[in-house]
């Protein structure tokens, strides 16, 4: 395959794509530990170390560590990741983002015009938020994090922040369209990859520190290869309907009569019902923090990752969040009624009605248990982190992204050798006829 895809110019180009890809998520690691102007940079990274288990923390795991920083990066890609859920949202309810997205490109191309425009606003108003919101901070020495507060700095702070993620989501459409991979998740994937270091080094010290032991060490290691391949089993599994389609003539030629499937993926919401999890019960934690109330901080207290109640919220609210967003990107009155506009059927099956009620019960047997996959990905590491005292540092949303991200980005390499492997065959056929 190298041979012909390099012949054909295939692997030049790859190469170049790939290089391409790296030196844009290297500029995103820079801009991350450039400062806000008028910001401690050293008090605002002592606040944060004393904010984990909030909104904070994980909002900073999407920002790859800017947001602890307080950099031009600080937002990271969430406004535009919120933005395209709103837009997804509103697409189900909105006639005429609906009629947008039936449309074809050039519908897609004005959806996400709009998206972009959301971007910018959400960006704005969280900026001025985060501004507001640490004029009045201090680090736990005492040390304030803004140096001048007041109207000038919100602005400049608003501006900064703005920039930050409007020049993300471009770099983003950038790795998509010249690089390789989905250049947003792989912005994701860069931040939450640039800390494993950082967490490698923290094990090892505490293994020298004697609070875990060589054996404990080898069997997390074990257990995190092992949960790792069971990512990849799950993410690659599907439901597979068979669709037949009947033959029909076409002037004097048959057409049709071939049997295809319908694939159906265990998970098909993705990495979005545990950060809607994750973000609704870290907000009584957030709200505490910034506020003196005792019941805030009983209600803090009762939902602490470590305790039985969060856990068994926490998965109530991903098999929630997982049967909500299937049911918003994934419509199976419209798949049925293409499949019947093609000439297709499921054997045993009506056209029709039937069809869609027999795709719409396979696809909710098939995301429960998506969902049961989900949560004890996301609650495993809460386990281990209060039991075994593991420096598991983004959680499973994280392990969550970083595998998926990278089954996405290795598939997408090898479609492009393959298709160039084509390519080079097909020009070696033409020029043997040509002979």
């Amino acid at each position: 395959m190298q041979q012909t895809t390099s012949k054909s110019g295939g692997l030049a180009e790859l190469k170049r794509k790939i290089l391409f890809t790296f030196l844009l998520l290297a500029t995103c690691r820079i801009g991350v530990h450039i400062p806000v102007p008028g910001v401690d940079s050293r008090a605002m990274a002592d606040f944060f170390a004393s904010m984990q288990g909030t909104l904070f923390g994980m909002f900073d795991m999407f920002a790859g560590g800017g947001l602890s920083n307080l950099s031009i990066f600080a937002l990271g890609i969430m406004p535009y990741i919120s933005a395209s859920i709103i837009i997804q949202l509103l697409t189900v309810v909105s006639p005429e983002l609906k009629r947008l997205k039936e449309e074809g490109a050039s519908g897609r191309k004005k959806i996400t015009q709009y998206t972009r425009y959301g971007t910018v606003m959400i960006a704005a108003v969280q900026g001025l938020g985060i501004a507001i919101g640490i004029e009045n901070m201090t680090s736990p020495g005492g040390a304030a994090v803004v140096m001048d507060p007041g109207w000038a700095f919100r602005l400049t702070t608003i501006i900064t922040m703005v920039s930050g993620t409007v020049l993300l989501m471009w770099i983003g459409e950038q790795i998509t369209e010249y690089g390789i991979g989905n250049g947003i998740s792989l912005i994701i994937f860069a931040g939450i990859v640039a800390q494993l270091p950082g967490a490698i080094i923290n094990t090892f010290r505490l293994m020298s520190a004697g609070q875990i032991s060589l054996f404990v060490a080898l069997l997390l290691a074990l257990l995190v290869a092992g949960v790792l391949i069971f990512i990849v089993f799950m993410e690659r599994g599907q439901r597979r309907i068979p669709i037949q389609y009947a033959k029909r003539m076409l002037g004097r030629k048959m057409y049709g009569g071939q049997t295809t499937h319908l694939p159906l993926k265990i998970n098909t919401a993705g990495v979005i019902p545990p950060i809607f999890a994750s973000s609704m019960l870290m907000f009584p934690a957030t709200l505490a923090s910034f506020s003196q109330s005792e019941i805030l901080n009983r209600v803090s207290m009762m939902f602490d990752p470590a305790t039985i109640l969060y856990n068994t919220v926490f998965v109530a609210l991903i098999i929630f969040f997982c049967y909500f967003y299937t049911a918003i990107i994934f419509d199976p009155k419209d798949i049925a009624e293409n499949i019947r506009k093609q000439g297709g059927f499921i054997p045993g099956i009506r056209p029709g009605l039937k069809t869609r009620e027999y795709i719409d019960t396979v696809l909710s047997r098939i995301t429960l248990w998506g969902s049961l996959y989900i949560s004890a990905i996301c609650v495993l590491p809460m386990l281990l982190i209060s039991q075994f005292n593991v420096p598991f540092y983004f959680g499973g949303t994280g392990v969550l992204i970083a595998v998926v991200v990278a089954m996405d980005t290795m598939s997408k390499v090898d479609s492009y050798l393959i298709t160039h492997q084509y390519e080079g065959l097909m020009q070696k056929t033409r020029i043997k006829g040509r002979r």
